[in-house]
């Protein structure tokens, strides 16, 4: 994000949480079994997000409003702190109605990717929404002008209290602004340029198919979704897992370069756009939106790649469990259980979710029991359904939303319990207004993060046999992996790239493969064996498209919430009152000020020792877990 209107103008429907990760489809996408039949009725209803109109009619009255401010060009830096705040009160209203359609539009699209009317309708939201959104761009142009005075005496006043820690957050942008029809250039191209590729790379990665073995060596073959593919890297019959990932591999092969110049062409975008805002580095300007610096960036990054030893650790031990020399890439997600398990219903999932959360607080499952209740939730996999789970906050005056692909596995609990988490923490802060609502992406996984946990502690204290037991635990600590280290493993992976396009020029298929790699290589060391059919796997994975620069927020936010959930264990229920002051809290505050409010320190560089120290605590009961169930 750039300034305010820019946003608005180029992020349409805003998914607060990244709508895809590549860790999760890994883990929890198969084919659905007979049992999770009760989840087909379980659809979100949109229709409340129009509030009784339509889209055109929230667009309609938006564009009025935008119309109605232009008198004020000009005026905030000798306007009375009343019409600045009368200024400020009309943006928000601007934004509800834009975030109210945006989000009707997107979500709809979210479930059914291979509707041209439904992508068509996403788009015309967009392009309304930009050209409202460039007809206010120069508020914030002359916001980030005003002189620091001007600026604490506007803040001095309580009247801009609803949107004063996002005003003043908004002028670290000072120094990297164009000038009003610079802006204006870029955010209209956007158009036709990145948001295109975007909606492009979405609409390719949704239609790939894998055609399935109907068993290892077979030539009778299943048609699936790459997601249902991905799900049997978690088979406990090596020789399906390695079938499989041969059969991901030659179904990422079409369109391959297609999806590379997809690739190329945003990466080359971005760097045109960080060279003419004076960005120093590729990450900067998301580590500006995320109110995060280059240095404590760096920090954490050196410290998860310091600490590769956990990971490696793991697939060592890992591999004397599944009786292997060695781990291929393959083999990383195998399940370590000694049966499947029977399917979980809906029905189920949902009960072990609510549980967990009433157990902690019950208030929270009091708000989480809504989301079932009153339809915010899409649930069943479907022909054309992006693959993967998210939560969209939409707006402060609504509520959020839930998408998931349920399975019917063991996985789609935690998983639901996860986005749930997000999903509160969005309710919960809307007290805050559409200004404050939302995190930083590197406090966006705290709520999610926890009540995961919390989900997985019901579940081990409902687990006595060692067996079971040890399974669970090796699940919880691949999640830590998957988002600590694997994520930070993709960050140095898009830091490799993006350099390269900057220095090279255009990348080839097999340069992404490399760099691909040797990221992967680096992470797992001697302990797994990256085959050549991985080197295609960085091809479906829409943060490196979308959001470039998301997934560090991964590591960030899984060992905040590690830290925050240790804080719960040691402190009791005494810490509930904290925890949710923290979620309602919003993005009202620093991030530095919000962590402080569940006692963490998140300026001090050894912070995430800390939260490494907690994962390397989970190996550690793993590896006693997997003696006392006789697997080594």
């Amino acid at each position: 994000m750039s300034v305010l209107g820019a946003h608005i103008a180029r992020q349409g429907p805003t998914f607060r949480v990244p709508a895809y990760r590549e860790d999760m489809a890994e883990m929890t996408g198969t084919t659905p079994d007979s049992d999770s039949a009760d989840v087909d009725d379980v659809a979100w209803n949109l229709e409340p997000l129009l509030d009784g109109r339509s889209v055109d009619d929230l667009l309609t009255e938006a564009e009025g409003l935008a119309e109605g401010l232009a008198s004020a060009r000009g005026k905030l830096a000798d306007a009375p702190i009343g019409e600045v705040v009368e200024l400020y009160r009309s943006m928000e209203k601007i934004h509800d109605l834009i975030g109210r359609a945006g989000n009707h539009a997107g979500l709809a699209f979210a479930v059914d990717t291979g509707n041209e009317a439904l992508g068509a309708a996403q788009q015309a939201v967009s392009e309304r929404a930009t050209a409202i959104g460039t007809s206010l761009l120069f508020i914030d142009l002359e916001w980030a002008a005003l002189s620091d005075e001007r600026v604490e005496e506007l803040l001095a006043d309580p009247g801009l209290d609803f949107c004063a820690h996002h005003l003043r957050s908004d002028r670290r942008y000072r120094d990297f602004l164009l000038s009003e029809a610079e802006e204006t250039i870029i955010t209209e191209r956007d158009q036709t340029g990145s948001s295109a590729f975007m909606r492009l790379f979405t609409e390719l990665t949704s239609a790939i198919t894998i055609e399935l073995p109907n068993e290892p060596g077979s030539d009778e073959t299943e048609t699936v979704s790459l997601e249902a593919a991905l799900s049997q890297l978690a088979h406990p019959d090596r020789a399906v897992r390695q079938a499989a990932a041969q059969a991901v591999t030659d179904g990422l092969e079409p369109g391959l370069r297609t999806r590379a110049f997809v690739f190329n062409t945003l990466l080359h975008d971005k760097a045109v756009e960080d060279r003419l805002r004076g960005h120093s580095s590729w990450l900067s300007s998301r580590n500006l939106s995320n109110e995060a610096t280059d240095e404590s960036v760096a920090s954490l990054v050196s410290a998860v790649k310091g600490r590769y030893d956990i990971p490696q650790r793991w697939y060592k031990l890992k591999a004397q469990v599944l009786g292997l020399d060695k781990l291929a890439d393959y083999d990383r997600m195998a399940s370590v259980a000694d049966a499947e398990g029977d399917p979980i219903t809906w029905d189920e999932g949902r009960t072990l979710v609510l549980d967990a959360y009433a157990s902690f607080a019950p208030e929270l499952a009091d708000v989480a029991k809504k989301f079932f209740d009153e339809n915010w939730i899409d649930a069943p996999m479907r022909p054309g359904k992006r693959p993967g789970a998210f939560c969209a906050y939409t707006v402060a005056s609504h509520h959020p939303y839930l998408f998931l692909n349920w399975t019917s596995k063991r996985r789609d609990v935690l998983t639901l319990a996860h986005e749930m988490g997000h999903g509160l923490h969005a309710y919960l802060s809307r007290e805050q207004g559409l200004f404050h609502q939302s995190t930083p992406l590197t406090l966006a996984e705290t709520a999610s993060v926890f009540g995961e946990t919390v989900t997985l502690d019901q579940l081990l204290d409902a687990t006595p046999e060692p067996a079971a037991r040890f399974a669970l635990l090796a699940e919880s600590l691949e999640g830590s992996i998957a988002t600590v280290f694997r994520q930070t493993a993709m960050n140095q992976f898009e830091d490799k790239v993006h350099n390269a396009r900057r220095d090279e020029g255009e990348l080839s298929v097999e340069q992404f493969g490399e760099f691909w790699a040797q990221t992967q290589e680096e992470m797992v060391g001697d302990a797994v064996e990256v085959t050549d059919n991985y080197r295609s796997w960085w091809s479906y994975i829409p943060h490196f498209i979308s959001t470039p620069g998301y997934v560090y927020a991964y590591a960030y936010g899984q060992l905040l919430a590690l830290s925050v959930y240790k804080r719960y264990e040691d402190k009791g229920q005494e810490f509930v009152p904290q925890y949710l002051e923290l979620l309602r809290a919003g993005g009202s505050m620093k991030p530095e000020e919000l962590g402080a409010i569940v006692d963490c320190d998140l300026a001090d560089p050894s912070f995430w020792d800390g939260g490494l120290d907690i994962v390397e605590g989970q190996l550690t009961a793993a590896e006693a877990a997997a003696k006392e169930a006789g697997r080594i």
